[in-house]
């Protein structure tokens, strides 16, 4: 199982020839999740080799274009392609009644069930779990109610040290036991699970911080996560711009990533008056050491920090 991040959309408001806006694609132990969905989503994830039919979540951080344009598009297709496995939707409240008025005007009704999920940009709040995953949403600071995302690994079962295992005269059904921690009693033969096994693999945790001027209101949100996304729409040059439309400069991204003792960020929602990141990656170095910017098709696997940051994991 792995955790792995695709980056279909880098750029603001504003499409451009190299940088799509808004759209991410994780998969998660399986757990395949779509976060925003700009204009243009299903074509970025036919491009870079993803199956859009495979999706079991969608995270809509707000109702700004940038970030949910593609949706309706998105799920016609999968509609047209024959989808029949439920989806779930999170996302603002009123994105429900906007997407449905979207797809009732083309008189083409879903055969596919969704369900949607209606968030308030409150503290963090739990909202999906299961045997390998756990996602939070947050509240974040824009010109409207906009959401954050946490998406974390949960424990890990310990892995078997088969040698040990091999030689010793276990039974098949003694080792789940002995992979989750539990000692095994037979025969009056005591087989301790500390000697049949060995540390788990590491988990990580991915946090997705869209559109927002810096705030501690979501610092405790995104504390010591191992990769932060957060948006660096602006230079330093353009400060005051940020501050007047509730977005962040790549320094202060790096600043707030410094503050909640994040391992590693990636910046991101970059303005298209901007031919490059240079200058973003720039300022952002000069707060944070391990500061990555977002391009459109970049994949990374979290845990392979070596090849990505040049730098080891400390797990």
């Amino acid at each position: 199982m792995s955790f792995e991040l695709y980056i279909l959309g880098s750029g603001a408001a504003i499409p451009t020839s190299k940088r799509q806006a808004s759209a991410q694609y994780v998969n998660c132990n399986e757990r395949h999740i779509l976060i925003d969905c700009a204009e243009g989503t299903q074509q970025q994830l036919r491009k870079y080799g993803l199956k859009l039919q495979k999706i079991q979540f969608i995270l809509i951080s707000h109702l700004h274009g940038d970030h949910f344009f593609g949706l309706p598009g998105l799920l016609s297709t999968m509609h047209l392609l024959g989808r029949n496995k439920k989806l779930t939707i999170f996302g603002p409240v009123g994105l429900e009644a906007l997407i449905g008025a979207m797809l009732s005007a083309g008189g083409h009704p879903l055969d596919f069930e969704i369900n949607f999920v209606g968030l308030q940009p409150n503290n963090s709040e739990l909202i999906y779990q299961d045997r390998f995953i756990e996602i939070y949403a947050f509240g974040l600071k824009h010109r409207i109610p906009t959401i954050g995302y946490r998406i974390n690994e949960k424990p890990k079962l310990l892995n078997l040290n088969k040698q040990a295992v091999e030689s010793s005269d276990l039974l098949i059904e003694d080792l789940p036991k002995l992979k989750a921690g539990i000692s095994v009693q037979r025969d009056n033969k005591f087989y301790n699970y500390k000697d049949y096994t060995l540390a788990p693999l590491p988990i990580y945790s991915y946090a997705y911080c869209s559109d927002t001027k810096p705030s501690n209101v979501y610092l405790k949100a995104i504390e010591k996560v191992d990769l932060l996304y957060h948006e660096a729409t602006f230079t330093e040059q353009h400060k005051d711009r940020a501050k007047k439309t509730f977005h962040s400069t790549a320094k202060q991204a790096a600043k707030q990533a410094t503050l909640a003792q994040c391992s590693y960020l990636l910046l991101g929602h970059f303005s298209s008056r901007y031919e490059n990141a240079e200058v973003h990656l720039k300022e952002a170095k000069e707060i944070h050491s391990n500061v990555l910017d977002s391009s459109d098709g970049m994949h990374i696997e979290l845990g392979n920090w070596q090849a990505i940051f040049g730098k080891s994991d400390n797990k």
